[in-house]
């Protein structure tokens, strides 16, 4: 008897997506970060990222659990770097330090990229964009730029957007059976 698994990707890229997506409106200027950042942060860009890259495991697809776990697991320690300052738990992290936290991620993320390079066009545009936009986040916090902040705001929720739009798009393909929506 053959087990199908289901596809756990358009969970690992939703969680993803609308949770940058809310982050990167933040960083545009458009809010402050508050509970609900937070809260999609730890449960949908975290666990549910988490999730997924554990179901990509039993699929057997390395690249699928090191993005999704790792890209959760971000999610988590962000709002942990967060939180427990304000809790009282832990001192507040230096920008600077932060900027290299960040730039650790974006040199991660780089190096996925070149894994998607045998992907979908969209795959590489999320990679390339997520990759772009740890740099400018690093490069704000060293340089404590507003502008560079607001610009990788901008380039976020792009970049979010990239990823809910794969989801939806592998999401209809497996409903009907073709390619609805064009990821190239």
């Amino acid at each position: 008897m053959e087990t199908k698994l289901a596809n756990p990707a358009p969970l690992g890229l939703m969680g993803f997506g609308m949770t940058t997506i809310l982050l990167n409106i933040h960083n545009a200027g458009w809010f402050p970060v508050g509970s609900m950042v937070l809260a999609m942060g730890i449960f949908y860009g975290g666990v549910a990222q988490v999730i997924a890259g554990i179901m990509e495991f039993k699929k057997g697809n390395t690249f699928g659990l090191t993005a999704f776990a790792s890209y959760g697991l971000f999610w988590l320690t962000l709002a942990g770097l967060i939180m427990l300052p304000k809790m009282g738990l832990a001192d507040p992290t230096p920008h600077a330090f932060m900027g290299w936290y960040l730039f650790l991620w974006g040199l991660f993320t780089l190096f996925m990229f070149f894994g998607t390079l045998r992907g979908s066009l969209v795959l590489r545009f999320i990679f390339g964009s997520l990759t772009l936009l740890f740099f400018l986040l690093a490069l704000r916090d060293w340089l404590g730029s507003e502008a560079i902040g607001r610009l990788a705001g901008y380039e976020g929720i792009v970049c979010g957007a990239s990823a809910c739009y794969l989801a939806m798009a592998e999401v209809l393909e497996e409903q009907y059976g073709r390619k609805i929506l064009p990821v190239g």
